[in-house]
């Protein structure tokens, strides 16, 4: 889609920033890399009232131009470079409305790029709320530049902001905050001949981060660098000076245009519930307490539409099964295609539940909280607070999570952070235990409230976090460095959630989810059916040969014949092989053949094992007899001991492997990208690998 004007939204963490992407661009939008860097990209399009299409470019949110992440550094860069054609007509400054002093430095650093520029004066409902009032148009008269009152999660001034948007002034027409050539009159002077660069600010700045501008040349760089020393440039001095005379703006702008309660330092709400929610001890109890209830919730609310997904597979798979002829195109669509897909689409309910309930913590503040708790271990441990994002961010996937990364400044608690995030679970290892579990834990309630389920769900989730900060700490002995790491978060005060944003959010996550995983699975499962619907050699025609002598076709009843010869195809087929060869290496942790074949499958992604035992055993299984995957799996019997093949040592033995085991491409790919070292992801293959095998190898000879 063409756009008509591009707009960048720029504010503070916390600002509501992402809130007005969302309502600006609804469903139409799409991340992507700014040019030659790996940090996230959001844009979308939004329509203005005069009819044209506005390009909106969700920036990072940053608290200054001046960064301490990779993040924050793409801020400036976007602004001020040329070359890659990213730079904004038109700058949508967000501020919160209740917390002005703290906004207007990044504000006042945006206008001296002199850009064209609004305000968006967001939580004004908040901030009338505590009574603190600010004359608008006073305000606006003063910044020189369009200022609208919004409250996004209320969805109110948001056509007046677009109105503003489409009629603002492709001039610059901002007041100057403060005089910038008078901090470092003679490099500006020199950068600004030099470089050919017309605006003062940017030109300091350039002195302040040429050494992390990727669109400077080398040689550029270089020319800074040797400017710096001629003219004795101090980058520290400079921007002190240079913040202190923006404070002195702000609050002469504030003393004249907002009037505050008397009672604006009491303590507040958020406060008040802090107190227990953040509580040393009561705080990780309650914790504790959410994270049981989200995965009761998972299992108990999913109940009914995951058995609505079952009968609606089983029914397709019927219809299929009455149009198609028999034959290999029929068997391809109904036990490779459709049964492959049904082993993962039927775990959308939990995976909605999941988000949703993620969704709601994050919206009301309380997932803030959870970082600024658990700083403190993550310090023992070797971590910065901020790794937890990261972690916590796991949940959900390890591959945005580990790009969250680049926010931590140092290196060591960086790469520890990276190394360990893989550990937490994930959102594609919840079908693989809600299968497992549901197959051998007894569907029943500990203390009339705590499902068994539910428990056992849990305890894989504490064992995955348990597990990332134990191998953090043996990898604060193992990894080296100097540079000490800190933690600024900044609480955001508690709110309602906003329901559109969590449905918004889980439709988006669940939507991802079967887009990413459905394209995965059905690729694998055609590979799989060719592989197990066909042998090496004459080994298909020689079962079919054997079984049509006369001691089985009259002793046998014809279905009965049919299973023998499907699994005794599945055994000598391409799969059946490949299986047999790593069997030797699994069996001690108690897999056979058939298991063998869905781990290696898994390493694709590893929602694929519940799909690749889907396919496994509708090949094998009574092809006039459509199961769902949990029965088919749960009548499954070992043909050497006639008992079932996934018992509770077997199940919690997987559950293990799938623990520790780093199953995820997409995983490989993401570390490599973010350490430009293929050592990197090797390591992180290795120990995971090995760490999986002998957590399974422990439980399943201590549960057999």
């Amino acid at each position: 889609m063409k756009a008509d004007i591009r707009v960048a939204l720029v504010g503070n963490p916390n600002t509501g920033k992402s809130t007005l992407f969302n309502i600006l661009t609804g469903l139409n939008q799409k991340i992507g890399n700014f040019p030659g860097v790996t940090v996230d990209k959001k844009t979308g399009f939004s329509t203005l009232p005069d009819g044209r299409t506005a390009e909106i470019i969700d920036l990072p949110g940053t608290y200054s131009v001046y960064p301490k992440s990779k993040d924050e550094s793409i801020v400036f860069s976007v602004l001020a470079d040329k070359s890659k054609g990213m730079v904004p007509d038109l700058v949508v400054v967000i501020l919160d409305a209740s917390n002005l002093k703290r906004n207007l430095l990044l504000y006042t650093q945006i206008a001296d790029l002199k850009i064209p520029v609004i305000v968006a004066l967001n939580m004004i409902d908040v901030s009338e709320k505590a009574g603190i009032k600010i004359n608008i148009d006073l305000f606006a008269k003063k910044l020189g530049v369009p200022v609208v009152p919004i409250s996004a999660r209320k969805n109110t001034g948001i056509d007046k902001l677009k109105s503003a948007i489409a009629f603002a002034n492709s001039i610059p027409l901002q007041q100057d905050t403060i005089d910038i050539e008078s901090i470092a009159p003679g490099i500006i002077a020199q950068i600004k001949g030099e470089m050919q660069v017309e605006n003062p600010y940017v030109a300091l700045q350039l002195a302040h981060q040429h050494e992390t501008l990727n669109y400077l040349s080398t040689t550029e760089s270089d020319r800074i660098e040797q400017l710096e020393q001629e003219h004795a440039f101090h980058s520290q001095k400079a921007q002190a000076t240079e913040t202190i005379a923006r404070y002195n703006f702000i609050n002469d702008l504030l003393y004249d245009t907002v009037t505050k309660p008397e009672t604006a330092h009491d303590e507040t709400v958020s406060n008040k519930i802090d107190k227990i929610l953040t509580h040393k001890i009561f705080g990780f109890v309650i914790f504790f307490a959410i994270l049981l209830f989200i995965f009761q919730a998972i299992f108990s609310w999913s109940e009914y539409p995951m058995s609505l997904i079952e009968d609606l597979f089983i029914w397709l798979q019927a219809g299929t099964a009455k149009i198609l002829p028999a034959g290999p195109l029929s068997s391809l669509v109904i036990d490779g295609v459709l049964a492959g897909l049904s082993g993962v689409l039927v775990f959308i309910p939990q995976i909605a539940i999941l988000f949703a309930l993620i969704s709601i913590l994050e919206d009301t503040g309380y997932m803030s909280r959870v970082t600024f708790m658990m700083d403190k271990v993550m310090r023992k441990v070797g971590l910065n607070g901020k790794s937890v994002v990261p972690l916590i961010g796991g949940f959900a996937c390890a591959v945005p999570s580990i790009m969250s990364t680049r926010t931590i400044e140092n290196w060591k608690d960086r790469m520890i952070t990276i190394m360990v995030t893989p550990l937490v679970a994930c959102s594609a290892r919840l079908p693989v235990y809600t299968l497992l579990i549901s197959l051998v834990v007894p569907n029943r309630n500990v203390w009339w409230i705590f499902n068994m389920k539910g428990l056992a769900l849990t305890a894989m989730y504490v064992l995955s976090i348990f597990s990332a900060v134990i191998v953090a700490f043996v990898m604060k002995f193992i990894l080296k460095a100097r540079e000490r790491g800190y933690f600024i978060m900044e609480l955001p005060v508690y709110r309602m959630p906003r329901w559109k944003n969590v449905i918004f959010t889980m439709y988006d996550r669940s939507k991802t989810f079967v887009l990413q995983a459905g394209k995965v699975i059905i690729a694998v499962s055609v590979i799989l059916w060719v592989l197990k619907s066909y042998g090496p050699g004459d080994r298909f025609a020689q079962i079919d040969k054997q079984y049509a002598q006369p001691q089985y076709t009259k002793t046998m009843t014809p279905d009965s014949l049919t299973k023998v010869i499907a699994s005794e195809k599945l055994e000598n087929s391409y799969a059946g092989v490949f299986g047999h060869v790593i069997e030797p290496v699994i069996k001690p942790l108690g897999f056979d053949w058939k298991i063998g074949i869905a781990l290696i499958s898994s390493f694709a992604a590893r929602e694929v094992f519940v799909g690749t035992m889907a396919t496994i055993y509708s090949v094998e299984g009574d092809a006039d007899k459509l199961q769902s995957v949990q029965e088919k799996m749960h009548e499954a019997k070992n043909p050497e001991t006639g008992q079932p093949v996934f018992t509770l040592a077997v199940a919690f033995s997987l559950m293990m492997f799938y623990a520790f085991a780093m199953q995820c491409a997409s995983t490989v790919a993401v570390v490599y990208r973010e350490t430009k070292d293929w050592r990197w992801p090797a390591a992180q293959f290795a120990y995971m690998t090995l760490l999986a095998y002998a957590a399974s190898f422990i439980v399943y000879h201590w549960l057999k």
